[in-house]
């Protein structure tokens, strides 16, 4: 097809209503170009070949694979291979742009200089829904200046049980409070307006993102919180407890669903065809698109990857949309158009699929917009993003004990002490202090990021005559000193993700309560735990402690700590989870009968020892 035929085209005007745009498209594409639209690939195998020739709808980075693979990358460099794919798309027949996926769950967290923010159950410790809406905002800015169009975000799991690898991603074991963070598809796509069609995606323009609710469903309510596991509940809890969720989202315009590599009673979700389209797409009126989780649809045969046309069979019956492959895309291609053409797959839902995918390019503007924004280049990191980050540790905090005597506060902290210790693995390390999910997969120590360590933020809040002393392992002789005011200690998990964090002990790692014990046992100590979930905390430690803060895995902005314990800032976080005594205890949430926690659901002193206002 010709330029000129092509700006013709009623699917290349931008005046026409979306619908008649596909109308038009749909009908000029052959099965190739439709299963290849179908179709989401790893930019590692992103040749120019499969992009013109097979039209391969959508590429996408997996963690810590940038432009030049594990190399420390900006955005402009990203912004330069996207728009280098987005080109060789463009070039194909139809012209049919790409869209370009990463997981950016909180901030642009593979991207080096961007802002990286709280958590999820940090976000959830706040309970400030028009936080979370700015987060995402900020977020889709930082995307976009990346060149970058979707995020597969946000997760709005609920998570039951803290033994799941995965229970950072979620905003809380609450149902009630997951569903008041959703505002954060609204910072990354825009708000609607009132008329807009229930269901159908919404994209408010090119500074915004599209965002993908994941893991439907029941992602974490597996049985012990093993992930990718099987959660065993009826279709009315199930709803209840794990929908709910998605039904504010799909309100808010939300353009892409994820389903769950879990099972629900056995049947795995990514085949579940009761679930994903008798449910999400027929009851609750989704028009956007179902794209699978990374090699989701090799999960459903046992060795993986085996039966490979089976698969996608069971994948795309169930109506699943477009498939993150992202390797073996010449064999899905393959084993997808033979399915149609044998009648095994009929051409009806894949002509639904495609008009899904096409759907959302025409609503996200990339048609019309399908390059780089440079002008955005100068959000990432910037001083509004980094200060509204350091706002969200700052509200995120929980304080858990303040002093050994109910009727005299250890905190705030003397910012004019004379000496100081600062102690423990996470006082000094941007790594850590992220978790899973940041410059890599995993997530790594050291200074992966740009940001504030609690160490750096300390040294800046305190006043000039005093003396911040750092060692990580305090040695016998420091301990023995007598001429420290107090002691800061700092511990808690290393970073994390998926199965790689499932854990049956959820102990503090590193020696971490002995860093504490040793610590407290010589000063007057506050100790500042970063984690993903309650960790156990025996009575003995925790009365040897002065004060202890839950932060979670705040990001980037550790300054927001410092302003706290400083009381520059008075504490506003409540337990986004139930804080157990014992693993033995588990599952230990809201609303079960031997409900005994360490600290409930809702839990957070102020500094006066009250509970903040809900």
């Amino acid at each position: 097809m010709g330029d000129v035929e092509r700006v013709e085209c009623v699917y290349r005007d931008p005046n026409a209503p979306v619908e008649a745009r596909i109308k038009d498209l749909l009908p000029r594409m052959t099965l190739k170009e439709k299963v290849g639209q179908m179709t989401q690939i790893e930019r590692r195998v992103a040749t120019p070949d499969a992009i013109k020739d097979m039209s391969i709808g959508s590429i996408m980075s997996c963690g810590g694979s940038g432009p030049f693979g594990k190399v420390k990358t900006v955005s402009s460099d990203w912004a330069n291979m996207v728009d280098g794919f987005q080109k060789l798309a463009l070039e194909s027949r139809l012209g049919i742009p790409l869209i370009y996926g990463i997981d950016a769950v909180h901030g642009n967290n593979s991207i080096y200089g961007a802002t990286i923010f709280p958590h999820n159950v940090g976000l959830g410790a706040t309970r400030d829904a028009e936080l979370a809406r700015k987060i995402g905002e900020a977020t889709a800015l930082e995307v976009r200046a990346s060149g970058i169009h979707c995020t597969f975000a946000p997760c709005v799991a609920v998570c039951r049980d803290p033994r799941w690898g995965r229970c950072y991603e979620s905003y809380s074991e609450d149902t009630e409070i997951v569903r008041r963070m959703t505002p954060f598809v609204t910072g990354l796509q825009g708000q609607p307006p009132i008329e807009h069609a229930k269901g159908y995606p919404f994209l408010a323009g090119r500074n915004k993102v599209i965002a993908c609710a994941k893991h439907f469903v029941g992602d974490g309510g597996t049985d012990r919180g093993v992930n990718e596991g099987n959660t065993i509940l009826s279709y009315e809890d199930l709803e209840r407890i794990h929908m709910a969720p998605y039904l504010d989202c799909i309100s808010q315009g939300v353009s892409t669903i994820m389903p769950s590599y879990s099972s629900w009673n056995g049947r795995k979700l990514h085949a579940d065809r009761f679930l994903l389209t008798e449910v999400l797409k027929d009851k609750l009126g989704f028009k956007g698109f179902l794209i699978s989780d990374w090699r989701g649809l090799d999960r459903l045969s046992e060795p993986r990857g085996s039966n490979y046309r089976d698969c996608i069979y069971a994948a795309i019956s169930a109506g699943i949309d477009m498939v993150m492959v992202p390797f073996r895309y010449e064999l899905f291609l393959e084993d997808l158009t033979s399915l149609v053409e044998s009648g095994e797959i009929p051409m009806a839902r894949i002509d639904d699929a495609v008009e899904r995918v096409l759907r959302v390019k025409f609503v996200a503007g990339l048609f019309e917009f399908p390059f780089t924004n440079r002008s955005l280049l100068d959000t990432v990191g910037c001083k509004l993003h980094r200060d509204l980050a350091r706002e969200a540790v700052r509200k995120s905090l929980v304080l858990l004990k303040n002093g050994k005597d109910p009727k005299k506060s250890f905190l705030p902290l003397d910012r004019n002490a004379k000496r100081i210790l600062v102690a423990g693995t996470h006082a000094d390390d941007l790594g850590y202090q992220c978790g899973g999910w940041t410059a890599d997969w995993k997530g790594s120590s050291g200074r992966i990021i740009i940001g504030t360590t609690i160490l750096d933020a300390i040294k800046e809040a305190v006043g000039d005559e005093t003396e911040v002393i750092y060692e990580q392992f305090p040695s016998a002789d420091t301990l023995a000193l007598q001429d420290f005011s107090f002691a800061i200690v700092v511990v808690g998990e290393e970073p994390y993700v998926e199965s790689l964090g499932d854990n049956s002990v959820l102990e503090i790692p590193l020696n971490g309560a002995d860093i504490i014990s040793s610590v407290s046992d010589s000063f007057p100590t506050l100790v500042i735990l970063l984690s993903g979930r309650p960790l156990v905390l025996e009575q003995w430690l925790l009365e040897k402690m002065s004060a202890l803060v839950a932060a979670w895995l705040p990001g980037s902005e550790g300054g927001g700590i410092a302003d706290v314990i400083f009381g520059d800032y008075d504490f506003k976080g409540r337990l986004p989870v139930t804080w157990f005594k014992r693993v033995e205890q588990l599952p230990l949430h809201i609303g079960v009968n031997s409900y005994d926690p360490l600290f409930p659901l809702g839990f957070g002193l102020t500094c006066n020892n009250e509970k903040p206002p809900k």
